[in-house]
């Protein structure tokens, strides 16, 4: 009798065991844990994509466009030759409640002249990771809270939202 009280506390533990850990230790993956984030490669024609992890709380649109404009400032790792934007720029906002993204971006990019090759790169990365995310079809840029015709190498038309047909 001792022997099947023994087994049948141990079944029962091991039961709950293999519950707990369903339960906390292998949640199952949302349609929102991860978003493509794009670069351009260096040829400025191919594009090339990379999947991020999100915080599996931060599913709302806003937050989702945040972090894949964030993301793609940051760049791909470190070993992947890419277009990048330059060192510095930061994404002050970004408002994807309709199907234009309004991106609000700063810091060296309002000053930076690069070359036609290197803009159209970078927004070209930016404008498909965004158009990547539910509902949104093209991007509007705005530079240091203001729309701008171009950046201050004036290679590319900004003055208009950009869509993947922009390319």
């Amino acid at each position: 009798m001792r022997l099947l009280r023994a087994i049948a506390i141990v079944a029962l533990l091991a039961v709950a065991a293999y519950g707990g850990y369903r339960l906390f230790a292998s949640r199952p993956q949302t349609p929102n844990s991860a978003i493509a984030v794009y670069y351009c490669k260096t040829d400025g024609e191919s594009l090339a994509k990379w999947v991020v992890s999100v915080n599996p709380n931060a599913t709302d649109t806003k937050s989702m466009a945040f972090y894949a404009v964030a993301q793609t400032l940051a760049g791909p790792p470190a070993e992947t030759t890419a277009i990048r934007f330059p060192a510095g720029t930061v994404v002050r906002s970004v408002d994807a409640s309709g199907p234009t993204a309004v991106v609000d971006l700063g810091g060296t990019i309002a000053t930076e002249q690069s070359g036609s090759f290197a803009e159209s790169g970078e927004f070209k990365a930016l404008v498909w990771t965004l158009t990547s995310l539910p509902g949104v079809t093209a991007v509007q840029i705005k530079v240091d809270g203001a729309r701008v015709p171009s950046l201050p190498g004036g290679h590319l038309e900004l003055d208009e939202p950009l869509t993947r047909q922009s390319w």
